[in-house]
């Protein structure tokens, strides 16, 4: 059997399924206490019309005529060779209405018998026979007789719940369908309306219904999730745009320097030429370096993670680095974060690096640990970070200032780089007051292996 593919028609289905199940109990359950009742008032019925004949024959005179009771006209005195020795009138003159006999030890027969009657009545009659030997005809069995009604000759019962059970089906599967119908129309809408947004217009949002229902929860998500993916869209083309823009100016300045060079190499010193050329060429290398860590970093790519220990990778770092400014440490030992170390070293470069450029005299580093988290901070004695830029020097190709400009070497993705790295490691990097009133202070919190793992 092949299921229906879309969601009003599964409902529909299973719906129909289980009230059909329902019913088909119910329906059965009600024709087998309807037919049960029937049955039982006919044969209670024809058992008080023999009951009151035996009482008659017991006590009267001998007579061939026996009186109806109740309507039920139906009633023989059969001895026990067969012979009718008394019968209502409407059984004067017929065969016995039945030779059934109680059982041993037993005065009360029941049964149903279709012989012995009018054949133009050509019905089936429930009969019920009380032996008596007390009788003024002897040793003698009284029947009673009444017609089967047509529910129970002709399964009428049977017939009309089937009928009844059909049509109510019908009905709920028709509701059914037209209330999942409606149900699902905002889903429908909200179908045809994601249609329609490209990559190219994102700002369109779906319509919110006032249901305040699960419905109008899914279409707030969703248009949060467009919201997301706007603002993300557009970051990617900014990016793309800043990124070519970063890469042409270069290429356009080493260009220039190359054609002038070729075109009269003898007003050009070789030397100074290619030095020029190779520093636009490391330029190049830097940006395009930085381009496929961001890229690395977006795609969720790290490294191994192991323990590493803070104070020891910031004394690498320093040590590596030809600092144009005194660098000043101030570090507690043992401070040990989980993570990458090449991804932390770089993080903890681009720090130095932005705070080098931007520092008057000197650098500060401290690092140690507060509240289950492991603090570095990196401070510079410069003209710092207004509040209201603290968040956007975070944004990738953001130069504040001519302080903060490429001719003092940066690229603007320094600390964008830095603080995708320390997001990756469950960290927050931002910027805050710096204590000494002047400079820039950087901040960077990661988990400790033992509150990150408890």
């Amino acid at each position: 059997m092949r299921h229906p593919r879309s969601i009003r028609g599964r409902v529909t289905l299973i719906a129909i399924i289980v009230f059909a199940m329902v019913l088909g109990i119910g329906a059965f359950a009600t024709w087998q206490v309807v037919e049960t009742k029937l049955s039982t008032d006919l044969v209670n019925a024809a058992a008080e019309a023999a009951m009151n004949v035996v009482r008659g024959i017991e006590k009267g005179p001998a007579d061939t005529v026996v009186l109806p009771f109740n309507r039920i006209n139906r009633i023989q005195v059969v001895a026990n060779d067969g012979r009718v020795v008394a019968a209502s009138p409407a059984m004067k003159g017929r065969p016995p209405i039945t030779r059934a006999r109680p059982a041993l030890g037993e005065m009360r027969v029941d049964g149903t018998s279709c012989v012995g009657f009018p054949t133009k009545e050509r019905a089936c009659y429930v009969t019920v026979g009380i032996r008596t030997d007390h009788s003024v005809y002897g040793d003698v069995m009284v029947y009673a007789a009444v017609p089967e009604p047509p529910s129970l000759r002709t399964n009428f019962i049977e017939i009309t719940l089937a009928l009844f059970s059909a049509g109510l089906l019908s009905l709920l599967g028709w509701g059914t369908w037209h209330l999942a119908g409606r149900t699902l129309a905002p889903v429908e809408r909200i179908r045809a309306e994601m249609a329609e947004i490209t990559a190219s217009d994102l700002s369109r949002r779906m319509p919110v219904p006032d249901s305040e229902d699960e419905m109008a929860q899914l279409t707030e998500t969703i248009n949060a999730t467009l919201e997301r993916l706007e603002r993300a869209v557009e970051n990617q083309r900014r990016f793309a745009s800043d990124a070519s823009h970063e890469l042409r100016t270069p290429l356009t300045g080493l260009r220039t320097k190359l054609e002038l060079a070729i075109s009269d190499p003898d007003s050009e010193d070789p030397m100074a030429t290619m030095c020029s050329a190779l520093a636009d060429a490391e330029r190049l290398q830097i940006l395009i370096e930085d381009l496929l860590l961001l890229a690395r970093l977006d795609a969720g790519v790290r490294g191994p993670p192991e323990l590493v220990d803070l104070a020891d990778l910031v004394t690498s770092e320093v040590e590596h680095r030809q600092a144009k400014h005194e660098v000043l440490l101030k570090l507690d030992p043992g401070v040990m974060v989980r993570g990458s170390r090449i991804q932390l070293g770089r993080l903890l470069s681009n720090l130095l690096a932005n705070a080098d450029r931007h520092a008057v005299s000197e650098v500060r580093v401290s690092v140690g640990s507060r509240r289950g988290e492991a603090v570095v901070e990196v401070t510079d004695d410069g003209l710092g970070i207004p509040p209201e830029e603290r968040e956007r020097v975070f944004q990738r190709f953001t130069r504040l200032d001519s302080a903060r400009s490429r001719d003092a070497g940066g690229t603007g993705l320094g600390l964008p780089i830095a603080r995708d790295i320390a997001m990756a490691h469950r960290g927050r990097l931002y910027a805050a007051d710096s204590t000494t009133g002047r400079g820039a202070r950087l901040v960077l919190r990661l988990p400790l292996p033992t509150a990150s793992h408890s």
